[in-house]
């Protein structure tokens, strides 16, 4: 500093601040030597401190308005410079002035996923990205424990160990929180209350009040969303055959109204062939399956040399359905046992192990049901006709 700012330092008697940033928290005012002159002017504003440090000590501490330094305002600075009430002359000091105003908009996020357990989805990873306001509690305080002799000292230069200790703190509490993953986002206003509650005291060991803290979004890493999204859409769709059925229609209505070529509509045509023959054939297998039903070859057999199906002799009778091969239980000794399958089944009958009266179940019926109830088990105790007839009398 040259002999001009000194001169020009000498002759200066007003200190005031105003602040063009948005991220100050503390500035110092410079003065040349820290030469403030008695009975100078000192503007504090609204969401300003001013703070005197005499020797590196704090001396005192001014709130909004407007001072005239003398030792009857300044008590305490006073003392410390041992003045004379008479003596008016230069005193060395500096002043810090602090932006009292909120901080706001400040980021904080997980910089690597969260592990934690989900009941539904089992292990998951988590991000979470948020803001969070913050404003100076206690000047003295934060310039002993923060600011120290930092001349221009910014949000910037703490704002690192701020977000540590919220994503801490962020993650022990979600960890422990155990609400569903699909319930996180109903529950972020109340995480964001807590965690403010829960690291607001240790903010107040800096000086500072953590005024608010906002969880903004918890997202899913890429691939689990995309899965999560096709399970979604799986469930919008309802029916599988009906979203089939009117995909090919529509595709068809709109061939035809785009004027598509022949190939477009044969290939079309084709797609539509083969979804109603799959259609038809899961029908005629599950047809198979129902009481009274006759095979095609037994229809043909019937309607040999034009003869129609009413003349089906009444003696001939539609045989049992076809016997399921596996998957069957049979009640032995009061304890369920299975599954078997239909061989199985019939050793046991030739064991005498199970008998018509005995229970037996398989999927798709409601309740037990006796072996002699059971249509599609009606062979199962036929005598077997690999057994020869008694031999007649014998007349010789």
């Amino acid at each position: 500093m040259g002999i001009w700012d000194k001169l020009f330092g000498e002759f200066i008697d007003i200190i005031e601040w105003t602040d063009s940033s948005v991220d100050t928290m503390v500035y110092r005012f410079p003065r040349y030597g820290n030469e403030i002159k008695f009975g100078a002017k000192l503007t504090v504003r609204e969401s300003q401190v001013a703070v005197f440090v005499s020797e590196g000590e704090v001396a005192d501490i001014l709130g909004p308005g407007m001072y005239e330094l003398e030792t009857k305002n300044l008590p305490i600075l006073s003392t410390l410079q041992h003045w004379d009430h008479g003596f008016e002359s230069p005193f060395k000091a500096e002043v810090y002035f602090f932006n009292m105003r909120q901080f706001v908009d400040l980021k904080w996020g997980t910089r690597n996923p969260i592990m934690m357990r989900d009941k539904e989805f089992g292990m998951v990873r988590l991000r979470t990205f948020g803001t969070y306001s913050i404003r100076i509690d206690d000047p003295a305080r934060f310039i002993r424990e923060i600011v120290g002799t930092d001349g221009h000292f910014t949000v910037d230069e703490i704002s690192n160990q701020l977000r540590n200790l919220i994503v801490t703190r962020y993650t022990n509490l979600l960890g422990s929180s155990d609400i569903p993953v699909l319930d996180l986002a109903g529950n972020q206003e109340q995480l964001g209350e807590l965690l403010t509650q829960r690291i607001a005291p240790e903010f107040k060991e800096y000086g500072l009040e953590l005024t608010k803290v906002l969880v903004e979004n918890i997202s899913l890493p890429a691939a689990v969303e995309e899965a999560l999204d096709k399970r979604t859409s799986m469930g919008m769709i309802g029916d599988l055959n009906k979203y089939i059925q009117f995909g090919a229609a529509e595709a068809l209505q709109n061939s035809s109204s785009n004027g598509v070529g022949s190939s477009v509509g044969s290939a079309v045509e084709m797609g539509l062939g083969f979804a109603m023959a799959n259609k038809m054939a899961q029908d005629m297998a599950q047809a198979q399956t129902l009481p009274g039903y006759v095979p095609n070859h037994a229809q043909n057999h019937a309607t040999t040399n034009n003869a129609p199906l009413n003349n089906i002799p009444e003696n001939i009778q539609p045989g049992p359905p076809p016997l399921p091969d596996t998957n069957w239980y049979v009640a032995i000794d009061r304890q369920s046992q299975g599954p078997f399958d239909l061989n199985k089944l019939q050793q046991l009958a030739s064991q005498h192990l199970i008998s018509p009266a005995t229970l037996a179940w398989i999927d798709g019926m409601k309740n037990w049901e006796a072996i002699e109830n059971i249509e599609a088990l009606d062979g199962l105790f036929e005598e077997d006709s690999s057994t020869p007839p008694a031999l007649p009398d014998s007349k010789f």
